[in-house]
């Protein structure tokens, strides 16, 4: 998905140096929406990466440690 982001980042950029305006409207407006989905998409997986980190470092159905003396 960012791949393509950076696509149409190029190809409006190009279309703005050669003055077509309506294409580097479409190419601009397509580039920001991908990049939106795919900053989305990352903070989700940050967000379940951070669940899951702290599922693992304190599970909460562990076994309370015994001593035994």
């Amino acid at each position: 998905m960012f791949k393509y982001t950076v696509i149409f980042l190029i190809v409006s950029l190009i279309a703005g140096v050669l003055g077509l305006t309506n294409v580097l409207q479409v190419a601009k407006r397509v580039s920001m929406v991908l990049f939106a989905m795919f900053f989305l998409v990352f903070l989700a997986l940050m967000g379940f990466a951070y669940l899951a980190s702290e599922a693992i470092d304190r599970p909460a159905l562990a076994p309370a440690p015994t001593a035994f003396a």
